[in-house]
């Protein structure tokens, strides 16, 4: 399964919030939520916020088993 985790980690390193992912980044609001609910989003949007943050996509996203949600 893919988990987001490592993306709000990353917000806080930058002092980002999802506040600034919504309202100077334009990402939508039920993308945000989709992000914490681990559920899917496409790549397209993966890659504009790599862009945006200025980050890999391991800054964003990991793979787990889905037995092992840490």
């Amino acid at each position: 399964m893919i988990v987001y985790y490592p993306l709000w980690e990353t917000l806080k390193e930058k002092g980002f919030t999802t506040y600034t992912l919504r309202y100077k980044f334009g990402i939508s609001g039920s993308t945000v939520q989709r992000l914490r609910k681990n559920m899917s989003i496409s790549t397209n949007t993966l890659d504009d916020i790599c862009r945006l943050l200025n980050c890999k996509l391991s800054d964003l996203a990991e793979y787990v088993e889905s037995g092992d949600m840490s």
